[in-house]
């Protein structure tokens, strides 16, 4: 299920899933005692209390509520259109993590930023709006369970500490990335905004799209090494940049299949030297690029670092964002006839 935090007009936030493109509310299910759990965590703001009930629970409540909507569609006080309800960030945020999960990323990134380390003695910058501005197309999960201090989480038992996943942009700012890189890295080029969707899909939804991931050489440590055969998922990425009261263009189609390290993977590796994770910390897989240009995750990656503009639907062209601008990612999966929409994450540049 798809599960979000939503209000409708002046009322509280409060829990809800997508169905369609209705929103159910499920503090309005609670009180019609579909649920034989503590129901209270439907009425809070954010999805943090509902995740820590963990995965029978969880369960429990996926078979609860289709029952429910099965035979019992004559109850429109549950229902609400997408269109009619605001979105809030979904989960309360602990801990943040950005990994660097895709080796084309890596590649193409490396040519292009990774000199030897030496002083920076390019000019003295100055403040002003980006001239580089940039998304980077991710895909991130949420933590469900609290792993203890000092121990690791073995890799073939990472899943059980993720609720789900959901879209993320992590915008950044490439002219600044560009001066911080050398010698240190970058930081403010990075820090200033990033994007997650507002629906977080279980990763229980995601079961008809596990695949293998890329062949990993050398051999992973054996702390990595997952007994499990598909622990990656083919769930199609696509990234649209929309000019101000302009026509959107399709400017990416990737993929998290081409993830080298799958989630499990990270959260292992993330764990391995004790560092502990809590209920709603965030994990983001940095970003996802294929092996050509129209699966490129990034408009750096696209543009070659600015060297090569592109043409959009309207005849314009771009290297980096312009002001005025919506980057809006959408994912999917599909196979054998299941699709599952994965939703979406927009943002407009002013």
């Amino acid at each position: 299920m798809h599960y979000g935090i939503f209000s409708y007009q002046n009322e509280s936030p409060r829990v809800a899933i997508r169905h369609g493109n209705r929103v159910v509310d499920l503090s309005v299910l609670a009180e019609l005692g579909v649920f034989d759990f503590d129901s209270s965590v439907f009425y809070e703001p954010f999805l943090n209390e509902f995740m820590a009930l963990g995965r029978e629970v969880h369960k429990r409540a996926r078979q609860q509520v289709q029952s429910w909507l099965e035979g019992n569609a004559d109850h429109p006080e549950a229902f609400l259109s997408v269109d009619e309800v605001t979105m809030h960030l979904p989960v309360r945020i602990g801990d943040y993590t950005d990994f660097y999960s895709s080796i084309e990323h890596a590649t193409n990134v490396g040519k292009m930023f990774r000199d030897p380390v030496k002083t920076n003695k390019m000019d003295t910058p100055d403040f002003r709006p980006s001239e580089r501005l940039d998304f980077e197309l991710e895909m991130a999960f949420v933590i469900s369970k609290d792993s203890t201090l000092g121990e690791s989480i073995p890799v073939d038992e990472a899943e059980d500490y993720i609720f789900g996943i959901a879209l993320f942009n992590d915008w950044s700012a490439r002219d600044i990335q560009k001066w911080e890189y050398v010698p240190l890295g970058p930081f403010l080029g990075k820090s200033f905004a990033s994007s997650l969707s507002p629906w977080i899909t279980e990763l229980d939804d995601l079961a008809p799209f596990r695949t293998q991931g890329p062949a990993q050489d050398p051999k992973p440590l054996p702390y990595l090494a997952s007994c499990v055969e598909r622990p990656n998922f083919d769930i199609v990425l696509e990234v649209t940049l929309t000019p101000k009261n302009g026509t959107p263009t399709v400017i990416s189609r990737s993929n998290t299949k081409y993830l080298y390290w799958s989630m499990a993977q990270q959260l292992a590796h993330h764990t391995s030297n004790g560092c502990n994770v809590r209920v709603g910390d965030l994990m983001a897989s940095g970003t996802i690029s294929g092996k050509d240009a129209s699966s490129y995750g990034s408009l750096l990656e696209i543009s070659e670092g600015g060297r090569k503009p592109f043409t959009l639907a309207d005849g314009s062209e771009r290297a980096f964002l312009a002001d005025g601008d919506t980057v809006t990612m959408r994912a999917w999966g599909e196979r054998d006839g299941v699709r599952v929409e994965l939703g979406s994450v927009a943002g407009q540049i002013v």
